[in-house]
């Protein structure tokens, strides 16, 4: 019979949160599903506007609230994690004043 050991979080991890529980494990895990969330909306506003980039004429009022929708929910995400510096992301990915215009940001 093979003797089975149970996952353990590495001991710098568990040094760094000051908790060696179960706590600390959950706490890991949240983290790690929150910043992989976070790439995948970033990633979805990268997509968005380029896309609005790339189009001109009709059918570009979609593409922009598809970019605003994109960027909504992206800065709304952030501010739930305690991120809120608007500005810096706004020049980060270059969104144009149209897309904050839609969402109501000033």
């Amino acid at each position: 019979m093979i003797a089975m050991s149970s996952l353990r979080m590495p001991q710098s991890l568990i040094k760094r949160l000051g908790v060696e529980t179960g706590d600390a494990v959950l706490r890991y895990e949240l983290l790690q599903e929150q910043a992989a969330s976070l790439g995948l909306a970033g990633r979805k506003v990268e997509k968005a506007l380029a896309a609005l980039r790339e189009h001109e004429g009709e059918g570009r009022a979609e593409v922009l609230k598809a970019a605003a929708d994109a960027v909504w929910g992206f800065l709304v995400q952030r501010e739930i994690m305690g991120l809120r510096d608007r500005a810096a992301i706004v020049a980060e990915y270059g969104i144009p004043r149209e897309v904050m215009n839609r969402i109501g940001a000033r």
